[in-house]
């Protein structure tokens, strides 16, 4: 039946903790070799060992659902066209498109905080600046911010994992694509759905990659993540204590499709609201992309999701990202940027 996944397969949990520990142990080289058949796996695995705790993630989830019970216009005052270039705030439901189609959620994009004297910001560059916060729930900064900086960590670690996994130096993507990290963060309210009408699809996000190098998500109890494995549509159901770990389409870009960016998508069966939190760690807004050294790039329109390979770009990834972005929210893209 189509879009209904496959029971069988499973996704991997790895313990990082060991990428914490800089003394390259055994241990570590183990959760490098797991990092690499995980990627060339399905591009999706679990992580444990994150060092985000349990009870910050409990508060910012009891924090969200009160942030998107707020009045609609409490939240409407966060509208993302407040957010000017920046590209933060709230958008409704329905208001971001996946491939064109509208999502059934409503969110709450936010990102690194950058104050007005950041020479970025004094510039005016897109998707740098402050983030928008809602008068009526100021506790939700000081919690989100820490949420954010524990995941960013976790993401310096694996993304140490994975050069060690490619046989790089452990700082190599540091040195040469993360030590200024664009850092996007979401809040996700996907509201419980009627029984669909007709054999109706309602996608709470349609089928897409991500854009960028990483992606950790922490997800209620609820369910509802999709992601397509070689063996077809095997569901992602969230498990205690873990993040799930995705690759995007510029580390496909940079191994030349040794590990490859996989498709995934929501839909939320539960008969609940459920709530997602994904923190996108990517490039530095101001670098160049290109594959690795001596890396043979697989073409890769033919199996590609979209059909649009991710070797076809040249510039930063900041002119990437804008591109992306310019889709997704079509008609603010032309008020503000």
């Amino acid at each position: 039946m189509a879009g209904v996944p496959s029971s069988s397969g499973s996704l991997p949990v790895i313990d990082m903790s060991p990428l914490f520990d800089t003394s390259g142990s055994e241990a570590r080289r183990q959760v490098a070799r797991d990092i690499e058949q995980a990627c060339r796996d399905t591009g999706f695995f679990y992580v444990s060992g994150h060092g985000v705790p349990d009870v910050l993630v409990a508060r910012m989830e009891a924090l969200s659902h009160r942030f998107f019970a707020l009045p609609r216009e409490a939240k409407e005052a966060m509208d993302m066209a407040r957010g000017g270039p920046a590209w933060r705030g709230w958008f409704p439901l329905g208001g971001e498109l996946t491939s064109g189609k509208p999502d059934r959620k409503e969110g709450l994009y936010l990102g690194t905080e950058l104050g007005p004297e950041h020479p970025r910001v004094k510039a005016g560059w897109p998707l740098h600046g402050a983030n928008l916060w809602p008068e009526d729930l100021p506790e939700l900064r000081g919690v989100v911010l820490e949420y954010m900086d524990r995941v960013t960590r976790a993401a310096h670690a694996l993304m140490e994992g994975v050069a060690e996994s490619l046989g790089l130096e452990r700082d190599y993507f540091h040195r040469a694509y993360t030590a200024d990290p664009t850092v996007l963060f979401r809040i996700f309210h996907y509201p419980a759905e009627p029984e669909p009408v007709d054999g109706e699809e309602r996608w709470g996000v349609g089928e897409h990659t991500d854009y960028g190098l990483l992606t950790l998500l922490a997800q209620d109890a609820n369910g509802g993540l999709q992601v397509k494995s070689r063996r077809g549509w095997v569901e992602a159901p969230p498990i205690p204590g873990t993040l799930v770990c995705n690759i995007g389409d510029m580390l496909d870009r940079l191994t030349g499709g040794w590990y490859r960016s996989t498709p995934h998508r929501v839909k939320n069966v539960s008969g609940r609201d459920r709530l997602s939190f994904p923190l996108f760690f990517d490039p530095d807004f101001a670098a160049e992309v290109p594959p690795l050294p001596n890396v043979a790039v697989d073409e890769d329109r033919a199996h590609r999701w979209d059909g649009a390979s991710v070797h076809a770009f040249s510039g930063t990834y900041g002119d990437y990202l804008l591109g992306k972005v310019s889709k997704v929210f079509p008609q603010l893209v032309r008020r503000v940027l």
